[in-house]
């Protein structure tokens, strides 16, 4: 008889999750509805049951956090009873352990290397080299990216079907055929191998198969919306004879297409496997009923979904605000003053800031280093630190200040002017001996002939620019933002990122279109390096409690106080690119999207649109999201900001016929005002 101390704190549904043990069982469970509860509670319940010991248990995760925090809270519930779990752990790790059994399978030896991304590279680029392909026409981070594609596929190179109206996939096959044997040669690995092989282990052997499908009495999954097609097909092998699966996971928050993940694993579990139970968990013990009522409605109109009713016991709260802007400059004026009228309620740790891109994060840094509001950014790195902007920045600072040797150290061989380290510490040399910048420096040696053919070119071509761009600046008064346009050009940076496909060097491009906008703020050149230098300083001072900025990816599996969520304009959000290539599905991803970050919130959510946006230096005009239609008005506390003559804390009405010059209203406010009369 299980203890009844064991259920106490489950509800109803979680209950039934907890004692439904045979056959398959998918659980939707709604955000903060308690699945890492349920998944733990579950193991717990079997083992006691004395349905399988704890090394028939197969319980998988796709973080090694997730994995260590089932174990412990199976741990706290069963004591020494949990000793055992063997096979509790990552996707990769597990097949990692599986592999290292059966290597000779697929002719590897057990004690195989596992390779990480940096090596990966480097392989890649070794094989681009002997095979005469141009790196800068063809990134090795987009040729892994392909080839990762292909594994997540279930694809070794004999099996993949190329696009042949797709030039890069035509181009990458041979590649991806070399990487492979070249892996196996090394008795190596990459992660998407490690489950690759398992896969094809088990479906050429069935004795291995066999062995652990029937070993395995037991199967739990979390996340199950975010396996890609090879984790689904590895998964359904070792299910075959028991067919005891139980998946956890939230169709409403696929949100991770563009990493693989493939939603139909989940939409279609009932069509995997025959007399699968549903269940599902709509307490939420997170938000409050506005915020959920809030974000049910917008994932409403999504069709491609199980659908449920989050529901709370929780007080309604405060309604959802809904902010309108003139601009950006005044989103994130009207978001710091939020967060000065709040601090004494919510501590900085406890708010956040979600967006769509990373690159949005510009102006809300610029507005908080200005007021002294310190922050964090969560899973990436802030605006003038990021390597694309400090590039541009060292540009700019040797331009300003030709004895800036660390800007000239920074740059000089980037992009690739063959200038090697060889090179640099010959200039080194020479500086020790002189005591001149390197750039003067450099200038002796190439009169003096000291400086190598190929590298003397790099560094020739270089000086030449530098010079040319010190007279547009000085002479010419060349403005300090056409400039830096005229720098990314001639030198060579703009092309490098442009012609590298792939997603980091797209997300780069934005972050230089954003750095161009921020320079528009100041007069000249000197007064905006001044800025990112006493930018930059103020931030290393702050400690103790600060707000939280990231992506709204980034945000998935976190929770906060308030959240707020800037930036619900048309092609920012849902982003243009997205639904451009994948349509529908692109759409309701987003849509998705908008879902995960409304219910990180507990008590306040805040969104926000800008009338006009201040992109690449120009004003564009904007349009308040479609999402933000679909957000029910009864839960709505609607706000404008147009008005700067306005009391900034006075609501009233969208549609109010405000006083205003025509020539502040941009067209995107006039389409908006239209659709909501």
């Amino acid at each position: 008889m299980v203890n009844s101390d064991f259920f106490k704190n489950l509800n109803k549904a979680q209950k039934e999750a907890v004692k439904h043990l045979d056959g398959p069982l998918l659980i939707v469970a709604g955000a903060g509805s308690g699945k890492t509860k349920v998944l733990t509670s579950r193991i717990a319940n079997i083992i006691r049951e004395k349905k399988a010991f704890p090394n028939q248990i197969l319980a998988v995760t796709f973080t090694n956090k997730a994995a260590s925090e089932m174990q412990s809270r199976v741990s706290n519930i069963l004591g020494a009873s949990a000793v055992g779990l063997s096979w509790l752990g990552t996707f990769h790790s597990i097949c990692a352990k599986l592999l290292r059994k059966h290597a000779s399978a697929i002719n590897l030896n057990s004690n195989f290397t596992i390779i990480d991304t940096d090596d990966q590279i480097r392989l890649i680029k070794n094989i681009c080299k002997a095979e005469n392909v141009d790196v800068k026409q063809l990134a090795p981070k987009y040729i892994l990216a392909i080839i990762d594609k292909w594994k997540n596929n279930g694809f070794y190179p004999y099996e993949v079907k190329i696009n042949y109206k797709d030039i890069y996939e035509k181009m990458v096959l041979p590649i991806y055929k070399i990487y492979q044997q070249k892996l196996i040669d090394l008795n190596a690995c990459d992660f998407g191998d490690l489950i690759l092989h398992v896969v094809k282990v088990f479906e050429k052997n069935n004795e291995i198969r066999n062995l652990y499908a029937k070993n395995f009495k037991y199967i739990l999954v979390d996340e199950y919306q975010d396996t890609n097609l090879i984790q689904s097909r590895w998964l359904n092998l070792l299910a075959e004879k028991n067919k005891n699966i139980c998946c956890v996971g939230d169709d409403d928050q696929s949100i991770y297409s563009w990493r693989g993940a493939e939603i139909k694993n989940f939409l279609e579990f009932d069509k995997i496997y025959d007399n699968t139970k549903i269940i599902r968990l709509e307490q939420n013990y997170r938000s409050t009923q506005n915020i959920l009522s809030v974000a049910s409605n917008l994932i409403s109109n999504n069709q491609n979904r199980l659908g449920k009713t989050l529901k709370t016991t929780m007080e309604d709260g405060e309604l959802i605000k809904l902010n309108c802007f003139k601009n950006g400059k005044d989103e994130a004026t009207g978001l710091s003053d939020e967060i000065e009228k709040i601090k004494k309620e919510y501590s900085y740790n406890k708010i956040a800031i979600l967006v769509r891109a990373i690159f949005q994060t510009r102006e809300f840094e610029e507005r908080f280093l200005k007021i002294g509001i310190p922050y964090r950014i969560l899973g990436g790195i802030k605006f003038y630190e990021r390597a694309e902007v400090k590039d541009c920045v060292a540009y700019l600072r040797l331009i300003h200040q030709e004895k800036d040797d660390l800007a000239f150290e920074r740059i000089v061989n980037n992009p690739k002017r063959s200038i090697g380290d060889s090179t640099i510490k010959t200039i080194h040399e020479y500086q020790k001996k002189y005591s001149l910048s390197l750039e003067a420096c450099s200038k002796k040696m190439l009169q003096e002939n000291l400086i190598k053919p190929k590298a003397k070119i790099g560094l020739l071509s270089f000086i030449n620019l530098l010079t040319k761009w010190r007279n547009q600046s000085k002479i010419e008064k060349i403005n300090h933002v056409k400039l830096l346009q005229i720098v990314l050009d001639e030198s060579g940076y703009s092309s490098m990122l442009k012609n590298k496909k792939d997603l980091e060097n797209e997300n780069r491009l934005e972050n230089i279109k954003e750095l161009l906008s921020a320079m528009k703020e100041f007069d000249n050149l000197e007064s905006f390096l001044e800025h990112v230098a006493l930018a930059t300083s103020i931030d290393q001072e702050w400690e103790g409690e600060k707000v939280n900025m990231m992506t709204m990816h980034a945000s998935k599996g976190l929770e906060f106080d308030v959240i707020f969520l800037p930036g619900w304009e048309e092609g920012l959000f849902p982003n243009q690119k997205s639904i451009e290539e994948k349509g529908q599905k692109g759409l309701e991803e987003e849509r998705r999207l908008a879902y995960v970050g409304i219910t990180r919130a507990k008590k306040k959510a805040i969104i926000s649109f800008s009338m006009n946006r201040f992109y690449q230096g120009d004003w564009i005009d904007s349009m308040a999201s479609r999402f933000i239609d679909e957000l029910p008005e009864k839960f709505l506390e609607k706000n404008s900001y147009f008005d700067e003559n306005k009391d900034q804390g006075e609501d009233f009405e969208f549609n109010q016929d405000f006083d205003l010059e025509d020539n502040l209203r941009s067209p995107g406010w006039i389409r908006y005002q239209k659709r909501i009369k």
